[in-house]
């Protein structure tokens, strides 16, 4: 997974081009994922004023379905601060969510996270079973 980790933090890293539109900023947060069949696909965040915007793990997954994949193997995410400091982040809720919700396979996928750790998406998201009727 080392290699792999590198892999998919340089390909983020390489995606991150921050573009400033009044207070609000573009493409500061990339995204990078590898599917089970072993392609990449990238993303990068959108911040809205109107709340529409979405995160760098939307765009890339959003790419990996218009190719007609579902099943991602690793994932990571990266930030820039003002320094140039290049951080790993990890996904807030809404994107574990909307992974899992992609394909129930994906609960497996590698979650690249700071510090050079990873987790499985199951671990990170631990109360993730669709309810069964209580009665």
């Amino acid at each position: 997974m080392t290699d792999l980790r590198a892999e998919l933090i340089d390909a983020a890293q390489a995606s991150l081009r921050p573009h400033r539109v009044g207070n609000r900023l573009f493409g500061d947060v990339a995204a990078a994922l590898v599917t089970d069949a072993g392609h990449r696909f990238l993303g990068v965040c959108i911040d809205t004023g109107s709340g529409t915007g979405f995160c760098a793990e939307h765009g890339a997954v959003a790419a990996m379905v218009t190719a007609g994949e579902y099943r991602i193997s690793a994932i990571v995410a990266v930030w820039r601060d003002e320094q140039g400091r290049l951080y790993v982040l990890p996904p807030c809720g809404r994107c574990r969510e909307f992974i899992r919700q992609v394909d129930p396979a994906n609960l497996d996928t590698t979650v690249v996270l700071p510090g050079g750790r990873s987790a499985l998406l199951r671990d990170l998201l631990p109360v993730h079973e669709w309810p069964q009727p209580e009665s």
